[in-house]
């Protein structure tokens, strides 16, 4: 039998593997950070003690902390910008764009594998590489030359058939993919894209598909090398980079999944979750009040051809404010020469800095119960930096229609050609920065070395300190947004933050009692790869995290910093006494207030075993 294209990816890049555990240790080829989880990740890389990185290699960019509202966001550029130089690594600074949208455009190949410090690092995958997110201790790991470990995936295959119709785009492939899967359909699977409809996708479509795949807990999703991908390498001048990819004929998938794209239709993720899906048809009397367009996941100049030839001539609702953030530096070189901006600014559009924004909080939060159509891949509660606001995620062609209308719209039928899409595509290396080794790090007073935990030991009780319901995400745990992302390299200060938008006095209650647990159902820590929602409750004395399931890179953070994952489904109320006793076979889960106890199989591997036992990995070294 023939292979997947995962598969060959993953087998011709095996350092190792562990069948009693299911486990892949795989080499690493190339990294990406941002500035929000880089200074954490950089921080564990210097305590490694070594020279230089160890990959073909490694980019730090800078796109979420973009604001500088204060000392600390400027410190933490300098501070990167110094270690990049020093260690190896290329610097794209503030103004340079979205870490995604950059890497695809400049340094991803097809057949290597990326593992980034954010989620939405499988944006690279649609060139043919398999890109991972991860926490940022992983990816100092990989920066080190240490393979990267996973479970091997399960590989999903989804048939793309025929092609799809004016006004339908790749947003609404995904959001359907999203609406029939649930945001935790993904986890420990790789979503691979075949079939005849792929051919009719260009590489920015596909970005988008593999972005948001994220949403899906996937490890990555994966389209083929092929005519398209060598098309997108020829523009961005890096045809040298091209070699086909693809799975083997007579390959067979673990699951099965058929998409005939000449049925699709505009699709939206209602509040507050990516899986709300319902078809546009089905909310056009909704009143919008923001549109916002750009983010990691639509910001492409393809994107902005559809836009500006919806608004072309156009005006936008006197009751709707529209921003648009182009995605990098060359997306705004070219829509600035083509015509585009000039659109865009005469329907009444606002600018916004080609950076992560208000998909991160950083700005442009909505008004009190607004409803926000966004081009974004997260809706999550409290995410806007608005908790009452309505948040839909929706294609840009939705967007610029319903910005013109002041009402939730379907383009369905429009045909979007005003604007050609064979252009020519500036190379924008001027904010991309080669390492001299000439730096010396430069650190500010906020950023602080990260603090290494005490083990903690083989059993424990603790009160629960919060009890939580399914698909609590990493906001739910360490919030993103303008007040709290300026200390990403200050867990002390951090960790003041946890659970602050469901539960204020949660930093506090921890505090008090020096050490607690966490419960909660299904796929606790599901969306970003942020570490600190691991660290900073270890900082505050969390001890273990017991969940019916767990989202990937959340649990492998948890693992990385000590705290011990109980896949267990318990009954707990807050200050319910727990007792946890646990050895390499056996997991043992007392509620002493309530007198039940509940007993499962450790699934750790070894390795994890240890790990949790010494306090975490950093504890290694």
């Amino acid at each position: 039998m023939g292979k997947t294209l995962t598969m060959k990816i993953l087998d011709s890049h095996l350092v190792s593997e562990d069948l009693e555990n299911n486990k892949l240790n795989i080499k690493i080829d190339q990294t990406l950070t941002q500035d929000a989880t880089g200074t954490m990740a950089y921080l564990e890389f210097i305590s490694f003690g070594l020279d230089r990185v160890k990959t073909e290699l490694s980019v730090s960019y800078v796109d979420h902390n973009t604001l500088q509202n204060g000392f600390m966001n400027a410190d933490d550029h300098k501070f990167l910008q110094t270690v990049a130089d020093k260690y190896g690594i290329v610097f794209s600074k503030a103004g340079n764009g979205i870490c995604h949208q950059v890497n695809l455009e400049r340094f991803a190949k097809p057949g290597r594998t990326i593992l980034g410090s954010d989620s939405h690092t499988p944006t690279s995958s649609g060139v043919g590489a398999l890109a991972i997110g991860a926490g940022g201790l992983d990816v100092a790991c990989a920066m080190a030359g240490m393979p990267f470990s996973i479970v091997k995936p399960k590989v999903v295959g989804v048939k793309l058939l025929n092609k799809l119709r004016d006004g339908v785009s790749a947003k609404d492939i995904i959001i359907h993919l999203i609406g029939l899967m649930t945001v935790k359909g993904g986890v420990n699977k790789v979503i691979e894209y075949y079939g005849d409809g792929v051919k009719t996708l260009s590489v920015p479509e596909r970005a988008t598909i593999c972005n948001m795949g994220a949403e899906l807990g996937a490890t990555s999703s994966v389209f083929p090398s092929d005519e398209e991908t060598l098309k997108f390498l020829k523009i961005q001048k890096r045809e040298e980079d091209y070699i086909p990819l693809s799975r083997d004929e007579d390959s067979e998938y673990d699951e099965n999944i058929t998409i005939d794209l000449a049925t699709l239709e505009p699709e939206a993720s209602c509040p507050n979750s990516p899986d709300n899906v319902k078809k546009i048809s089905e909310l056009s009397d909704i009143k919008v009040d923001q549109v916002l367009i750009g983010s990691c996941t639509n910001s492409s100049y393809y994107d902005f051809v559809k836009v500006a030839s919806i608004l072309k001539g156009k005006k936008i609702h006197k009751d709707v404010s529209l921003g648009i953030a182009p995605g990098s530096q060359q997306v705004l070189q070219m829509i600035t020469k083509n015509g585009i901006l000039d659109v865009l600014l005469e329907a009444g559009a606002r600018i916004l800095e080609s950076a992560c924004g208000p998909c991160i909080g950083m700005g442009q939060s909505p008004a009190t119960d607004a409803v926000s159509l966004r081009t974004f891949n997260r809706n999550f509660y409290g995410r806007s930096g608005t908790n009452s606001a309505k948040v839909y995620l929706v294609s840009p062609e939705v967007a610029a229609l319903s910005a013109v209308n002041g009402y939730i719209s379907s383009p369905l039928g429009m045909k979007l050609n005003e604007f050609s899409l064979d252009v020519d595509y500036p190379k924008c290396d001027s904010l991309l920065y080669k390492p001299t080794y000439t730096s010396e790090v430069v650190m500010g007073p906020n950023i602080k070395m990260i603090p290494k935990f005490e083990p903690i030991g083989n059993k424990f009780e603790a009160k629960v300190m919060i009890s939580l319901e399914d698909n609590i995400t990493t906001d739910h745990i360490m919030p993103a947004g303008a007040k709290v992302l300026p200390y990403r390299s200050n867990i002390e200060k951090i960790s003041e933050f946890v659970f602050s938008n469901i539960d204020e006095g949660f930093s506090k209650r921890c505090l008090e009692n020096k050490s607690g647990v966490i419960v909660a159902k299904q796929n606790y820590g599901q969306g970003s790869s942020r570490e600190h929602a691991a660290i900073a409750p270890r900082y505050l004395g969390i001890k273990a995290v017991i969940a019916t399931s767990f989202a990937r890179i959340h649990k492998k953070n948890l693992i990385n910093f000590g705290i011990l994952p109980i896949e267990l489904d318990i009954e707990a109320k807050l200050y319910d006494d727990i007792e946890v006793s646990f050895d390499e076979k056996t997991i043992t889960v007392t509620n002493k207030t309530t007198n039940k106890s509940y007993s499962k199989e450790n699934d750790l591997t070894e390795e994890e075993y240890k790990l949790i036992s010494v306090g975490g990995l950093l504890n290694t070294f």
